[in-house]
């Protein structure tokens, strides 16, 4: 039998006579298989408890929010968040938890993977004052894994030990997605954390500044039933950048990094590009330097739109109609760069400041005018 298919409408409606003490924030995307699965599993795990279940959805094009919506005709206990034009993992956590009506709440993900049946054992750790957040840990004796590559455990092992030296985090698994949190504490730190990228315990663990007291337990990682991981290879940088952010204290944006750091790969294209016109094609440097400007700003577009963009992703004809006003903001951009390099060199006749100035003149002009132009919010 197929637990996800929709509940029938002779189902009477479940009555929630107690205000919730546990609320449950599953953020999806693309999880239509795995919802229904997921809410019998902390319908039997929470058993005695009264809890909610606040399904987070990116506007899935598998209709999950259809199939929550569903859920939640039938179970009081259910809710759906169907979020448009917005995407990320971190932002869907936040907008769930301070959309919750509960003391406490627990991020679990959708993909059957996090050991639901650990829940009862992390609310009593909140309830009874032993601790501000709890975590369900892969780093600490008693973890079990049925489902995590080596691949995948490797980079993350990477990732949790660059986090925890640069960012001075005392847990042993900051980069994990299972964890309960009282919602008070999380309330006093929701305006500083970033609504961009995946790793929402490290922005959390990071922005406290060791100011929550945290227990971590063991769990079992288990097998993904239906659909496909959302980790892919941007991920890598979305991590660097939350890192950079948080070593800034947050002076300077995740998204603006992301920005930068993106620039600096077309850096690299760019001068690529003009090696190769230089010296393999034997063009004119005029034409080589346009081509590479041209081919470099096609590659920063790209990247933004998939990764510092990527809640507002352009797609179809606005993929193009944004690439071409890209083109404009960063053609502009060049004259701003180089008016400020020329300035600066004029007062200090020191060329890597003139540069250096000029740069970074050129790139806060394209973040500001790409988010008013490109991305801008509908």
């Amino acid at each position: 039998m197929n637990e996800a298919i929709r509940p029938g409408p002779e189902t009477p409606p479940q009555a929630n006579s107690r205000s919730p003490e546990l609320s449950v924030v599953v953020p999806t995307f693309n999880e239509r298989d795995n919802v229904t699965v997921l809410y019998r599993r902390l319908e039997a795990s929470l058993a005695g408890i009264a809890w909610e279940v606040v399904f987070v959805d990116d506007n899935s094009p598998d209709g999950t929010w259809d199939v929550v919506r569903a859920l939640a005709q039938r179970d009081s206990r259910v809710r759906c968040v169907r979020r448009i034009g917005r995407r990320g993992l971190s932002g869907a956590c936040i907008e769930g938890i301070l959309a919750s009506s509960s003391p406490y709440a627990a991020v679990i993900d959708a993909d059957l993977q996090h050991d639901e049946t650990q829940l009862p054992k992390m609310l009593s750790l909140l309830a009874s004052g032993q601790a501000d957040l709890v975590v369900g840990s892969r780093y600490i004796e008693g973890y079990k894994s049925e489902g995590f590559n080596k691949q995948r455990a490797g980079a993350s092992a990477l990732a949790t030990e660059v986090a925890k030296k640069m960012l001075r985090v005392e847990i042993a698994d900051p980069m994990s997605g299972f964890f309960m949190v009282r919602r008070d504490r999380f309330e006093e730190l929701a305006p500083k954390l970033s609504v961009h990228g995946f790793k929402i315990l490290l922005d959390l663990v990071a922005t406290a500044h060791g100011s929550l007291r945290a227990v971590e337990i063991p769990y079992t990682f288990g097998e993904r039933q239906h659909g496909e991981s959302k980790l892919d290879s941007m991920v890598a940088l979305d991590f660097i950048g939350l890192v950079l952010a948080k070593l800034s204290n947050d002076i300077v944006s995740l998204r603006f990094i992301l920005f930068a750091m993106v620039g600096g790969i077309g850096l690299v294209v760019h001068l690529t590009t003009l090696f190769i016109g230089l010296e393999l094609i034997k063009v004119p440097f005029a034409e080589a330097q346009a081509a590479g400007a041209i081919v470099a700003m096609t590659s920063n577009f790209i990247l933004n739109n998939f990764l510092t963009y990527r809640d507002q992703r352009l797609k179809g004809f606005a993929l193009l109609s944004g690439l071409i006003m890209f083109y404009v903001v960063c053609s502009v951009g060049l004259l701003a760069n180089v008016g400020v390099a020329f300035s600066v060199y004029d007062q200090e006749p020191i060329w890597w400041l003139a540069g250096a100035a000029g740069a970074l003149m050129g790139v806060v002009w394209n973040y500001a005018m790409s988010g008013l132009f490109v991305w801008r919010k509908k």
